[in-house]
């Protein structure tokens, strides 16, 4: 009887045990909104912590995250690794527990819309911030004022974050770009047809993060330097020249940036990498 006991509380530890092991997961869910502003639905890809589910009065802070021209909102995911490399410094310690989201702003350039701007047939910057933000931070669990939001990318999402940061100084506490698409690199060729790849090119050049700087007003200024600023891009990548590009005009203009010059190129094992940085960039940031 007492030996049928003490298996019947072996195999109930065992059961908790196991339970506990999958609470303590992470999860990752792709889902839609639909946009009134660009008339479509638009999908998008949300990490949440592995407490989320079973801590229903904790919010959390936010990342951002922006894929680049041709990814998509799995992009970050799929390719290079945002939940693994997240679930592993968050259990060192080196990452705070964050909801992570990337929106879909892309697909195949000659088919699809690519970009984060505002451009005729296309107004995906007014889709962001009037529709995507408040609907992400009504839906989950999310904190919601500066000190805890921070968005991040990688080339054309790495610009694209950038360009947010400056303009819209008062959401961020922090933003990180990766081989970013800062302005049209010197040596681009204008498309010669006019077609969605065109608005795109127009709509960067008119954006130019590097522009944005040089031109900035005092008060344009002080509100850059309330932004924790982190430029990462490898020796080897095409745009290193248009990041250089900023990092100078930012240091002219006296705004503080961190700026980092790595081994690697414009591709997935630089961008991967740099998650290893960038989130715990975004964590020190956080005000905790």
């Amino acid at each position: 009887m007492k030996y049928n006991l003490l298996l019947l509380l072996l195999f109930n530890v065992a059961i908790g045990a196991r339970a506990q092991n999958q609470e303590a997961k992470s999860t990752v869910e792709t889902k839609t909104i639909h946009s009134k502003i660009l008339n479509a639905d638009r999908a998008y890809t949300i990490y949440l912590p592995k407490d989320y589910v079973h801590n229903p009065q904790k919010k959390y802070p936010i990342l951002y995250i922006l894929h680049g021209l041709s990814g998509v909102n799995t992009t970050w995911f799929e390719k290079y690794d945002v939940r693994e490399v997240q679930d592993q410094l968050a259990a060192s310690g080196e990452s705070v527990d964050m909801i992570i989201v990337s929106p879909n702003a892309g697909g195949d350039p000659k088919t699809e819309w690519n970009g984060y701007f505002d451009m005729p047939g296309w107004n995906y910057e007014q889709f962001f911030y009037k529709e995507f933000v408040p609907h992400i931070e009504s839906t989950y669990r999310v904190i919601g004022d500066k000190q805890n939001r921070a968005i991040a990318g990688l080339s054309m999402g790495g610009g694209g974050s950038t360009s947010y940061g400056q303009r819209h100084a008062d959401m961020y506490s922090s933003v990180y770009a990766m081989s970013a698409l800062m302005s049209m690199p010197d040596n681009s060729t204008p498309p010669k047809e006019e077609n969605k790849f065109t608005l795109l090119s127009q709509s960067v050049i008119e954006n130019s993060c590097v522009d944005y700087v040089i031109n900035a007003t005092e008060k344009q200024k002080e509100e850059l330097r309330t932004v924790k600023w982190f430029v990462d891009c490898g020796d080897d990548d095409f745009l290193l020249d248009t990041n250089i590009d900023f990092f100078r005009a930012m240091r002219k203009a006296n705004i503080p940036v961190e700026f980092r010059i790595r081994d690697g190129a414009h591709d997935a094992l630089y961008w991967h990498s740099a998650l290893y940085y960038c989130l715990p960039f975004v964590s020190r940031n956080f005000k905790q």
